[in-house]
């Protein structure tokens, strides 16, 4: 039986989609009958007296310790450390593969704890992280640090056995840069259709609590990062009240832009539109869900998010909800409009209002697409069958592995 070892960032018990993406994939390695465990670094912080913690039927190895303080020298010694506790971990339970997922602190962890112990390393990426870091406000493009995460990105995919990136536009910037289409293989995002593949009925007595009428309602739930566009949605309510005078914008969820956003929505002249909940617990994000008839993603255009797909509007499509996203890169990957959902131009609030307004206004091809996106999502993206990607990549590299040791 395969055994895997993922190096992660972080994992359960925290909430976050880095966690839920690695939730489904080690669930889905288990169901299909792989061994898999996780090891995290030292940002996820360690837990348990032997540095090893058993979550929602997973286990963890936490790499024990404090991040430092100073710049650079605090990046060298989390790699240092996190090899050091995979090799550990190697040692006692001899996985057949290394499997690392950004950013590239793992991966290059990974790679050093890989050629200690003759054991190869694939290397997924999610994103890139000096992308992720333009995209919600902690770093800046060009910068000394924005070009040194880069070239660590670069220096892990030249030195892993395998790579795996969520996306095509991902692999298409690796290639471009100089790396081969062959070794880069596509794990795109997907469902876990056991969680979100039966929606619930409309939460009426929730929606009467939070004031929404009869809607149609307008949602978004998630992480509220400048580069997802709210404010671009609040900014076109007036234009979509005005058309269709019901509808109702609901904002589930919280973050950097919160404050920001709040103060928008409050002086807008239709703040009795909107509502916001905050960040509600995990499992009962169901319950909002079922008070949306459109959810809207209006990403802002940029390297981040013509990049990179999302995982949201395909649990929103799962739900069996309508979506509406901007046309940047990581949408149109997964949106075909007028098919599986609605596109509108990034960054433009009036394009977004007709676009939304012209969905809420006409229902009568609003079951079809559900029910079109839902077989897309159950077909395309569904984790129990999109995760037997990977059995292809490890297999290519754990029967050199043997062949080299039997040698």
């Amino acid at each position: 039986m395969t055994r895997v070892l993922h190096v992660l960032d972080h994992s359960l018990p925290l909430h976050s989609g880095y966690t839920f993406r690695t939730r489904a994939i080690l669930k889905a390695q288990q169901a299909m009958g792989l061994e898999v465990r996780g090891v995290t670094g030292l940002r996820h912080g360690g837990d348990g007296d032997d540095g090893s913690e058993t979550v929602d039927g997973l286990t963890f190895y936490r790499t024990l310790g404090q991040p430092g303080a100073v710049p650079l020298v605090r990046e060298w010694s989390e790699i240092a450390a996190l090899a050091e506790r995979i090799v550990a971990v190697a040692q006692e339970w001899r996985p057949d593969v290394l499997h690392a997922h950004s950013p590239a602190l793992c991966g290059l962890a990974a790679v050093r704890a890989g050629r200690r112990l003759g054991i190869p390393v694939v290397y997924e990426i999610r994103a890139f992280w000096e992308d992720a870091a333009v995209g919600n406000g902690t770093g800046r493009e060009g910068s000394a640090k924005y070009w040194l995460t880069r070239v660590l990105e670069n220096d892990v995919v030249a030195a892993a056995d395998g790579v795996v990136t969520i996306c095509e536009g991902l692999r298409a910037d690796l290639v471009a840069r100089g790396f081969a289409r062959e070794k880069i293989s596509i794990m795109p995002n997907g469902v876990d259709m056991q969680m979100f593949g039966e929606a619930l009925p409309r939460d009426t007595a929730l929606a009467q609590d939070l004031g929404l009428g009869e809607g149609p309602v307008i949602g978004f739930l998630g992480s509220f990062y400048p580069y997802e566009g709210l404010d671009d949605l609040i900014a076109a309510m007036p234009a979509i009240v005005a058309a269709v005078p019901d509808a109702r914008l609901l904002m589930v969820g919280g973050g950097p832009a919160e404050a920001d956003l709040r103060a928008q929505a409050a002086a807008s002249p239709v703040a009795q539109a909107i509502r916001f909940v905050g960040r509600v617990p995990h499992h009962e994000v169901d319950r909002f869900y079922s008070l949306v008839d459109v959810v809207c993603y209006p990403r802002k255009g940029m390297r981040l998010t013509d990049l990179v797909t999302p995982l949201k509007p395909l649990e929103a499509m799962a739900q069996g909800k309508l979506v509406s996203a901007s046309a940047v890169g990581g949408h149109r990957e997964l949106i075909e409009d007028g098919v599986t959902g609605t596109l509108f131009a990034a960054d433009d609030p009036a394009a977004l209002a007709r676009a939304l307004a012209g969905l809420l206004a006409d229902r009568s091809g609003w079951n079809q697409r559900r029910d079109t996106a839902r077989r897309f999502v159950r077909e395309h993206h569904d984790w129990a069958l999109n995760v037997r990607r990977y059995d292809p990549v490890y297999q290519a590299l754990i029967p050199s592995l043997k062949r080299s040791a039997a040698a």
